[in-house]
């Protein structure tokens, strides 16, 4: 016992090496998340994280997003705890048969307008899991779906990317919209 003491004494800790990405690249890629989310809702941006029956790997990236290295916070971006509160309904895994009531009033508390965005493999089709008897499917079988962020699990830098897709992509269809009227 006492030679595993002091072994444990001077040995350094053993941790992980932070991301490649360096901060200017982060901070650049959030704030524009947050300008997009602006010009969108006219308000800071606000998530509601559901687990549909995942294995967990998505929601350690999504908690990896909130981390104190790249803290989503002080860009507006917030996550709550109400759907109520949300703009955005992140689902994470395949839809399991009881999951799926709770996904369906969760979307439907949600106020318009809201998005819904699935994250990871098994959200897109069930992935390894959809020939299981417990899983209804993918998050696009019980909800409409807008944005998928692929990847098992997606990184953060993937899912801030995937936000940005996101409000471009509403954007771009509130100019057609807008130039649709004018016509």
């Amino acid at each position: 016992m006492r030679k595993l003491l002091f072994r444990n004494i001077f040995l350094p800790p053993l941790t992980e090496p932070p991301p490649d990405l360096d901060g200017l690249t982060l901070a650049t890629l959030a704030t524009r998340v947050d300008g997009a989310a602006r010009r969108s809702l006219g308000r800071s941006l606000s998530i509601r994280l559901v687990d549909a029956g995942s294995c967990n790997g998505c929601e350690l990236e999504i908690h990896a997003v909130n981390n104190a290295y790249y803290d989503l916070e002080r860009f507006g971006i917030r996550f709550v705890a109400s759907p109520r509160h949300a703009d955005i309904l992140l689902v994470t895994g395949p839809v399991t048969k009881n999951m799926r009531e709770a996904l369906l009033r969760t979307y439907d508390a949600i106020p318009a307008p809201k998005w819904v965005v699935a994250v990871g493999d098994c959200a897109f089709d069930g992935g390894c899991f959809a020939a299981s008897y417990a899983v209804a499917g993918g998050v696009s079988e019980i909800v409409p779906v807008d944005l998928y962020i692929r990847g098992c699990p997606p990184t953060p830098t993937d899912l801030l990317k995937g936000l940005l897709v996101l409000f471009r992509t509403d954007e771009a269809q509130d100019l057609r919209l807008a130039q649709g009227n004018q016509l």
